[in-house]
Parts: C-alpha cells; structure tokens; sequence
C-alpha cells in the first residue's frame, strides 16, 4: 500500500480539514505517495507538506451555469476520472457530501473507501433523504471512522462491525509547551464564529460575571462563519458596552502561543464531534470548561471534575457557575491543567497516525 487519497470539500480552517491536514502531512513525511482533492480552494487554508499533492476536483468556471443536478454529476465524473487515472491503493473520505461522492465516483473501481463521519449523524444523518442514501451507499464502504462512540451507535450494525473509533491526531505544536509561570486574567475560546458554536452564551455569561471579576478579560478566536454570528456577537458587546473586556480576536494559526498563558478556555458548543480546540487548549494544560454537547465529544476527552469541567448545553447559569468555581480556586483549575494535559500522551500524531495505518492494511488485506 503505497498511494492514499483522501477526498474532502476543502481544506479551509475547520476541524475536520486539521485532521487531513495532520495526517496527509504525517504519511508524505512516511514516505507515502499522498493526494488531497477537494472540491473548491479557499482564502486561509491549512499548510501541507510540499510532498502532498493538492489536487482540485471540484467544479471548473465553465461549469458553473450548469442546474444542481448537474453539477451534481460533474463533480462524480471529474473525481471518478481522477480515481480511475491514479489508481490509489485506498481512498480516505472525510464528511458526509465527501462520503457520498467518493462512494458514487468509485464504484465499478478498485479502490476500497474508507469514510468517516465528523459530526453528529443525529442531526447530519436523520432526514428521510439522508437515511436513503446511507442505507444504499454505506454497505459499499470498506470500512468507517468514527470519533465517539455515540456517532458508530446511530448506524446499522452492518456498518459499526467494520468500524473504527479513532481519536483527532494533535497538532505537534501543541504538545510539550511548558507551562506559564503566571496566568494572564483572560478567558479563552477559540472556534469558528458560526450559530452553534454559542459564542454568544460565553459573552452572555461573562458579562454577568465581570463586575465580580473586573481585571479579566474575554477573549474569542475565530474566523467568520458568515452567518450572522459575528454581527450578533457585536450587537452583544455594543449593548452592554462590553468592548473594553469583551474581545473578537479573528482567526489565528498560533494558538498555541496565544492562549497558552490564559486562565480559563471556555467551549461552549450546541453540538460537535470531537472538537480539536478543545482537544488543544488541553493539551496547552488549561483549565476547560465544555459543555457535554452530543455526540459525546467532549465527554469523551473530559473526566468530569479531573481534567475539566462538563456542564449541559445551553444552560448559561451553569457556565456562570463553573467560571466561578474556576476563578475563585486558582489551585483548582491549575489542577484541572494538569490533567487535561495528558490529553498529549493518547492523542499525539505518532499514535493517532498509527492507528490510522493499522485499520488501512487492515482493510486492505481484506479487500
């Protein structure tokens, strides 16, 4: 097995392309010939190893006046080309429209699909449509990566037998970093500004609580989503005149320098995978307040109360509440860092990647 292609729609900055970004990189630096195709280019992307090929097969300028069910049809066929030229011994789809086209543009071929499902299928999965086309396509996958156990359960058992559940690989940037001789006052979360990501929630919460706290301050990394999200953010702030501790930072690609020194990171999604900021600002051994949103992500990181704080979706009280828990008792939190840290020793690249290899030649000597 010498020629892996993982398909996806891009590799913007987002969870499920940190992933194949880490792994592509990590398999070209083990000598694997390594494509990544995806559907269209973005703005700010993740860097790859020169030795990885970025291959664009998504819809070419001539094609974009062509109705939905046609361009539908062009992305198969230019992806089905592609598969057939190159021949690769497997084929890693990551996400669900990226499931579906490499399991379409594959067939009649012989090269085995691996796919993976990033979210929670109870929400991505669940339409009558969706259902259709998983029971017709997904017995044709040589085999499935799920991150939690609560995403492999949705499905057949058909499809859980020639399962795995494999972890988010870390970034090695984030591992190894000493910790700060001294914490700064600041409240940390770093997630795409997007409705579900219930930004809006922490800002809530922390305005509640600043005038107990007033020497911190809170801030948010992420780019915009384009939904809204930031403006309603904004209007928040505005409202309550919150500029001065409340603050919007963009995107950022170090991280693991900016919010290493901080006193708290905040995740306070509605719904998620395994979320990889969470999975970072751990492994950097802060102190993390998530909530215990489906499909089991963040619980599957977190032991409540050891090395981390879980608390239900939605329930901004409850953020109040753990926030000050965390503020009020320094020693705590700091203990709660150090376990969280150890996030590094299950989930670094080495182990993840061999994870990966290991069910790869497993399903390619079965195939």
């Amino acid at each position: 097995m010498t020629k892996i292609i993982f398909h996806l729609n891009t590799i913007a900055y987002g969870g499920v392309e940190r992933v194949v970004s880490n792994l592509a990189n990590r398999f070209a630096e083990m000598n694997f010939d390594v494509v990544i195709t995806t559907q269209w280019h973005s703005d700010i992307e993740f860097a790859l190893d020169p030795r990885v090929r970025r291959v664009h097969v998504g819809l070419l300028p001539i094609d974009e006046k062509s109705n939905r069910l046609s361009k539908i049809l062009i992305r198969l066929k230019y992806l089905r080309a592609f598969i057939k030229s190159e021949k690769p011994d497997i084929m890693i789809a990551f996400d669900r429209n990226a499931n579906y086209r490499a399991l379409l543009a594959s067939m009649g071929t012989v090269t085995p699909v691996i796919i993976s499902v990033r979210n929670p299928p109870q929400i991505y999965y669940s339409s009558m449509i969706n259902r259709i086309i998983v029971a017709l396509l997904f017995p044709r996958a040589a085999g499935c990566v799920f991150q939690t156990s609560g995403q492999r359960d949705f499905f057949a058992k058909k499809i859980q037998r020639k399962s795995r559940i494999i972890l988010n690989p870390l970034h090695e940037k984030y591992l190894g970093i000493s910790p700060p001789s001294e914490r700064k006052k600041e409240i940390v979360n770093s997630s795409r500004l997007e409705g579900y990501k219930n930004q809006a929630g922490i800002i809530n919460a922390f305005i509640r609580l600043h005038h107990d706290y007033p020497d911190y301050i809170l801030k948010i990394y992420g780019g915009d989503h384009g939904d809204g999200t930031k403006e309603i953010l904004e209007g928040i702030i505005s409202k309550h005149k919150a500029g001065d501790y409340v603050k919007l930072m963009g995107a950022s690609d170090s991280l693991e320098k900016d919010i290493v020194n901080a006193s708290i990171y905040v995740f306070n999604s509605d719904r998620e995978g395994l979320p990889n900021v969470l999975m970072e600002a751990m492994a950097l051994g802060l102190p993390v307040i998530s909530t215990d949103c489906p499909c089991g992500g963040p619980a599957a990181l977190i032991n409540d109360g050891v090395s981390g704080l879980l608390i239900p979706v939605g329930d901004e009280e409850a953020l109040c509440n753990a926030l000050r828990r965390l503020l009020d008792n320094p020693q705590y939190a700091e203990s709660l860092g150090r376990e969280a840290r150890k996030i590094g020793e299950v989930c670094n690249i080495n182990t993840i990647t061999a994870q990966w290899l290991d069910y790869i030649r497993c399903i390619s000597h079965s195939e």
